[in-house]
């Protein structure tokens, strides 16, 4: 039978078939020897086939159809191994705040470079637009100009307020779209907005670290009013790249890749180079310096945390 992995709880997967009915599946014991470099071998948002275990609505997955893309980062207790996050993707949205609890531009460019290494459309939801003051709401301006002009969808939004879901809603309609984001930036609130009824439980904000809680456990695909489905991830601390190589790590740049054709050598890693078009680029102000920066973190290889 023919499947879609709807979530994934590390152990079992709820399975929809084509006629709507959801199975509780495991997967067959082979495939986790099949030279599969990661920690889930089946992820939410997978085609799979399976078979039905006896007269419950128990099966089996027996296959992993091929996947059109999939995102991965870093697995947070083996550093060497990646985790799916998500499958089959046609839009990749990184949830931020710029306050309560503030996400980095370290963070959400790390997402998106990986979005653009597994060639999926991505962009950035900044939630929370209620609380903010003109300073602020000046700040999240500037990004959204910064990330427009590169080519990324940006929504500044308030999950408590749905007047301001309607760009948003329309951008999600038909698309199998994953959320992802640090805890208490609002993912299963904003959620709770887009799907009525849904109902994901929330928490309140720590104010000793003003941090939030985790309160989506595991991965979940959601069928959307307006048809499509939204993908709800546990909330991130860090978004760990895995395996980018040196002189690839421009290519998930766009305004990076755009000037290095333009570099004396082919081999330019843009950070000191003579005759380095992006680093005139930089001068020129072609190029952000905040985006720049989170260039050189990853091709130092050093992790995001906030």
């Amino acid at each position: 039978m023919n499947g879609l992995v709807l979530k994934s709880t590390g152990s079992f997967y709820q399975v929809i078939d084509e006629a709507g009915v959801i199975y509780r599946c495991r997967v067959k014991g082979k495939m986790r020897i099949m030279g599969i470099n990661t920690t889930n071998p089946v992820s939410v948002g997978d085609r799979v086939l399976f078979e039905k275990e006896g007269t419950e609505l128990d099966g089996m997955i027996s296959e992993v159809l091929e996947r059109k893309n999939y995102i991965i980062r870093k697995s947070v207790n083996l550093s060497h191994q990646a985790h799916i996050i998500a499958a089959n993707l046609d839009l990749a949205l990184v949830v931020a705040t710029p306050l309560s609890p503030r996400t980095s531009t370290g963070f959400i460019d790390r997402f998106l470079a990986t979005a653009e290494a597994y060639n999926i459309p991505a962009g950035v939801i900044f939630n929370k637009s209620d609380l903010y003051d003109s300073d602020v709401k000046e700040y999240v301006d500037e990004l959204c100009q910064m990330y427009k002009s590169v080519g990324y969808l940006t929504f500044v939004v308030s999950a408590l307020d749905a007047e301001t879901l309607s760009v948003l809603k329309a951008a999600l309609q038909g698309k199998i779209t994953l959320f992802s984001g640090h805890s208490g930036t609002g993912k299963s609130t904003l959620i709770n907005q887009l799907i009525p009824g849904l109902e994901l439980k929330t928490s309140a904000i720590s104010k000793q670290h003003s941090k939030g809680k985790h309160t989506t456990t595991f991965a979940e695909m959601h069928l959307l009013p307006e048809g499509g489905y939204l993908i709800d991830t546990p909330g991130i601390r860090e978004f760990g790249t895995l395996d980018f190589d040196k002189f690839q790590v421009s290519h998930f740049f766009p305004e990076i890749f755009k000037y290095a054709s333009g570099c004396k050598y082919n081999n330019c890693l843009h950070t000191n180079e003579k005759g380095c078009a992006v680093l005139e680029a930089i001068e020129d102000s072609k190029i952000s310096l905040t985006r720049y920066a989170s260039y050189i973190s990853i091709l130092n290889n050093e992790d995001i945390f906030r």
